[in-house]
C-alpha cells in the first residue's frame, strides 16, 4: 500500500524556489489501476519520481508497504527499487546495442541471479516478443521496444509498476496494445499499476483517475466503467494477439532490507 501525507517537493533554482508538489495526500491500495493526469508542470512526473524512490520529498511522509521511505538508506532504497518496483519510461531506456533478452536480464544481474536467460525469455514471451528475443532496439518498432521495457519491469515480479507517459511516443493502435498489456498485468497478476499521462482518453482505461494541477491533487475519482483496450483493438478490426501472461517468478510478499545492494 502507498500512503502520501502532506508531501511537498521544493527545488531551489538560483534565488528562486520552485514548488513542484504542494501538500499531496494520497492512499493507493494493492492491486489498484491508477492514472495520474495533468498538463506539463502539474507535478505528476515529480510525484512519480518520489513514488519510485528516485527522489525524496522535501517534507511530509511517503510510506510504502509500511516503510517510511525518507528513513531508508541509499542501499535500502536501491533494494526497494529492485525488488518492489518495475519502471516503464516514455523513451524505453534501452541500451542500443544490446539484444532484448539481455536488456530484460539486467535487473536480475543486479540481484546476483545466475540462471537469468530462461527467466528473461519467459518474460519476453509473456509480452508477445517470443520471436524477437535477440533483436536489438534498432531492429524493433516503438511498440516492440516498449514491450521489452515492460518485460524488464516485470522480470523481478514486482508488486508495483510505475509508468511515466508509456504511450507518449506511440501511435493510437500501439498505445492501446500497451494499455491492454498493463490491464492484463493488473487483472491477472494483481500488480498495482500507476501510469502518468496527459491524454484523457488514455487515462479513461484506469479504474481510478487522479488529476494534478500546480503541484496539487485537484480531483481523485473512481472510474466504475473503464475503457477496455483489448475491446477497442478488436473494434479497430486489427489482427492483434494480446499475449497470455505466464508466471515468471513468485510475487515477493515483502521487500527484504539488508540483502546485497541492487539498483
Amino acid at each position: 500500500m502507498i500512503q502520501l501525507v502532506e508531501v511537498m517537493k521544493t527545488y531551489i533554482m538560483g534565488e528562486h524556489e520552485v514548488h513542484a508538489l504542494r501538500g499531496v495526500n494520497m492512499d493507493i491500495n494493492d492491486g489498484e489501476f491508477v492514472a495520474i493526469i495533468g498538463t506539463s508542470g502539474s507535478g505528476k512526473s515529480t510525484l512519480m519520481n518520489i513514488l519510485g524512490c528516485l527522489d525524496l520529498p522535501t517534507s511530509g511522509a511517503y510510506i510504502l508497504d509500511g516503510m517510511r521511505v525518507s528513513e531508508l538508506s541509499e542501499d535500502e532504497l536501491a533494494i526497494v527499487r529492485n525488488q518492489a518496483i518495475g519502471f516503464v519510461f516514455q523513451n524505453y531506456n534501452l541500451l542500443p546495442r544490446m539484444p532484448a533478452v539481455r536488456q530484460v536480464e539486467l535487473p536480475l544481474v543486479y540481484r546476483g541471479v545466475k540462471d537469468r536467460e530462461p527467466l528473461a525469455i519467459e518474460a519476453l514471451r509473456a509480452v508477445g516478443l517470443g520471436e524477437r528475443l535477440y533483436h536489438k532496439p534498432t531492429e524493433m518498432s516503438g511498440g516492440q521496444q516498449q514491450r521489452v521495457a515492460i518485460a524488464r519491469a516485470i522480470i523481478t515480479a514486482p508488486s508495483l509498476i510505475l509508468a511515466d507517459e508509456p504511450t507518449g511516443n506511440l501511435d493510437s493502435r500501439t498505445s492501446l496494445e500497451i494499455i491492454a498489456l498493463f490491464q492484463a498485468l493488473n487483472r491477472e497478476r494483481n500488480i498495482t499499476v500507476l501510469y502518468v499521462t496527459h491524454e484523457p482518453e488514455i487515462a479513461e482505461h484506469a479504474t481510478r483517475i487522479i488529476t494534478m494541477r500546480d503541484g496539487r491533487v485537484v480531483s481523485d475519482i473512481h472510474n466504475d466503467h473503464p475503457r477496455w483496450a483489448q475491446d477497442e483493438i478488436a473494434q479497430l478490426d486489427v489482427d492483434v494477439d494480446t499475449p497470455v501472461l505466464t508466471g515468471i517468478a513468485p510475487k515477493p510478499s515483502a521487500v527484504i532490507i539488508g540483502e546485497a545492494d541492487a539498483s
